[in-house]
């Protein structure tokens, strides 16, 4: 079923909406929860809320990119349920690493780069194969492997790519400082 369908099924407060987004968002949904927790439970549970969430943000609200909105919200439930579970523990290295590097990110960033839009203009400085492999790190949290499997390249230029798109975008945001 298109997107614009299921919005308009939420629109309608349709039940089925639930339905639709789950068959065709859930394993989506899924993997970004996965790529955080590590923990079937808490991942299931992530998309599960994602779903409710879902239903009391449409209405009012009306996404233009149905996948992202739900990426968002999964993502986010994803992070706040691994920082309420390691509040008092030492987190495992892969969330260590990703945790460092998008706290660095967002020290660097977010004061001075609020509106979705110039977020956008600032990744278009990438090129695409670079956008990719940073979103793929920082938004979606996939590990270096899987990103080198998915361009078929190794993790060295990977990292190297991480490294130069990280200083490009510091350039590109230290002007507005």
């Amino acid at each position: 079923m298109e997107d614009i369908h299921i919005i308009n099924l939420f629109l309608e407060r349709s039940e089925d909406a639930i339905r639709q987004v789950e068959v065709k968002y859930e394993k989506f949904c899924f993997k970004i929860a996965w790529n955080i927790l590590y923990n079937t439970e808490d991942s299931e549970e992530c998309v599960n809320d994602t779903w409710l969430i879902t239903w009391n943000k449409i209405p009012p609200k009306t996404p233009t990119k149905l996948s992202a909105f739900l990426g968002k919200i999964t993502r986010n439930l994803a992070l706040d349920n691994f920082r309420k579970k390691n509040a008092s523990k030492r987190a495992d290295t892969h969330m260590m690493d990703i945790c460092g590097e998008v706290e660095k990110l967002e020290n660097t960033i977010k004061d001075y780069v609020e509106e979705d839009i110039k977020k956008k203009e600032i990744l278009n400085i990438l090129k695409a194969g670079d956008r990719d492999i940073f979103v793929r790190r920082y938004w979606y949290m996939d590990n270096i492997k899987d990103i080198a499997k998915r361009h078929g390249c190794s993790e060295t230029k990977i990292k190297s790519s991480l490294f130069r798109s990280r200083n490009r975008l510091w350039e590109e945001v230290k002007e507005i400082i």
